[in-house]
């Protein structure tokens, strides 16, 4: 027995009807033990009229909560105690018409948008299902819903004829009841922060963790955060470099656009929006974070996101708006694409990472410019030469002196060079056969497709 109070232990010294409020909060949180005859510091008392307390405390909590724990006699320092276990319900639990939550050591009840959340969550309706009652037509962007319509006409043929908005939204299974849901208004909403504030994405570049040079906030309903944010990233926080394929110049981001947009997607319909914190966007030298409130369900791991996965989204009904729209291919996809989209670009993988509740995604730089190559000490043509097989997958000690005019010798010395410094290996048998690849292990060797 722990001497300590907490998240799932309470001592009482005597039993009351108040102790009523602390079964109630183990019941409606993960569960936990009271303990009477105890101090607030776990020291025992002893109880009188315990037989009494063993028939009258399990009555009272089954007449006053619903609800039959297990009421057990213990004992500590030769004196006699009660430990009641509570085991969490699956329905709400109230005490003379309130509910009440364990937080940390402490009951806490719970009231206005707390109250309501936990009834929803406790019924089974999740975030974006419910009604909001203070939602109505006027606080719609008609231009969004006519967008959507040209996104969905792919997946909703028939929708370009449909004029009726309540139509459209009752068929997305966004209205219901002359009621809009809330995911009508995170969807479609005008002004969405005035219902919710917390509702937008936060974007910083940062010099390090401490060093915020640039913020940016990004407001609106979701398809417009969607599109600002891109935008906002793509002119102002990330650079571009210029690619010619024959005579068409191609601008290619840092960072895969399409991979980005994937990340920013699942944060927009994956996050929890019963927490107050915004979706960031950290901008660093060498990286780029994506938070996002919202653990993964347990049968979905962090693991398993690189790999073939279920799909559970969190918001329901804004995945599948999202989807019918033309912006998500597949449920479960997302981060698949998002990996092949990195290593496409020669990119290292990134990390997806999930830590009290929130979710990370992390992209990577390309770890080997030619800046970072110079410091390992490769002449010109070293460097050029990794660059070069960055975009063509290898090179043959031929195409090596014919690239830059050396001889056989020369060009064996230096990617021979190469090879001792880890960065290609040499593959193939002796002669023409032989040729130069990227080493593997080298965080963009994986992006180096065969015929590319």
């Amino acid at each position: 027995m722990t001497n300590k109070e907490s998240q799932t232990v309470e001592y009482k010294q005597n039993w009351r009807n108040d102790c009523l409020k602390a079964v109630s909060a183990f019941a409606n949180s993960r569960g936990g033990v009271l303990y009477i005859g105890l101090d607030d510091h776990g020291k025992s008392f002893g109880l009188k009229n315990v037989k009494k307390l063993l028939e009258d405390i399990p009555n009272t909590i089954r007449n006053k909560l619903g609800i039959i724990p297990s009421v057990e006699l213990n004992r500590k320092s030769s004196k006699d105690i009660i430990k009641i276990t509570v085991v969490p319900s699956s329905v709400p639990i109230s005490y003379n018409g309130k509910y009440y939550l364990r937080s940390g050591s402490t009951v806490q009840e719970l009231q206005g948008k707390e109250l309501a959340d936990f009834l929803i969550r406790k019924t089974g309706i999740e975030w974006d299902d419910a009604f909001e009652d203070s939602g109505n037509w006027d606080f719609l962007e008609e231009s969004t819903i006519e967008d959507f319509k040209r996104f969905a006409v792919d997946r909703i043929p028939s929708i370009v004829r449909e004029k009726d908005f309540a139509t459209i939204l009752k068929k997305l299974n966004l209205f219901e009841n002359q009621h809009l849901k809330r995911a009508a208004i995170m969807l479609f909403g005008r002004e969405v922060q005035r219902s919710y504030s917390h509702a937008c994405v936060k974007i910083g570049r940062f010099l390090s963790d401490t060093d915020i040079q640039t913020t940016d906030i990004v407001k609106g309903n979701l398809f417009q955060q969607l599109e600002t944010t891109l935008e906002i990233l793509r002119t102002k926080y990330l650079q571009s470099n210029i690619k010619f394929e024959g005579i068409h110049r191609r601008d290619i981001l840092e960072y895969p656009y399409e991979a980005l947009r994937e990340a920013i997607i699942n944060a927009l319909i994956h996050r929890d929006y019963r927490s107050f914190s915004q979706i960031q966007i950290r901008v660093y030298p060498d990286k780029l974070i994506i938070m996002n409130a919202g653990s993964l369900p347990p049968e979905v791991p962090v693991e398993s996101l690189k790999t073939e996965h279920l799909s559970r989204p969190r918001n329901k009904l804004l995945a599948e708006t999202f989807y019918y729209a033309g912006f998500i291919e597949a449920w479960g996809r997302g981060t698949l694409k998002i990996v092949e989209k990195c290593v496409e670009q020669r990119l290292p993988e990134p990390d997806f990472k999930e830590e009290n509740g929130v979710m990370t995604v992390t992209f990577y730089k390309d770890k080997w410019t030619e800046k970072k190559l110079k410091k390992l000490g490769l002449n010109e043509r070293q460097i050029k030469a990794v660059m070069y097989v960055k975009e063509n997958v290898r090179i043959t000690n031929s195409e090596y002196q014919g690239l830059f005019e050396v001889s056989k010798r020369t060009a064996t010395n230096d990617l021979d060079e190469l090879v001792q410094k880890g960065l290609f290996e040499k593959t193939g048998t002796r002669g023409r056969g032989t040729f130069y690849e990227i080493k593997k292990g080298n965080n963009w060797a994986n992006g180096a497709k065969k015929g590319q």
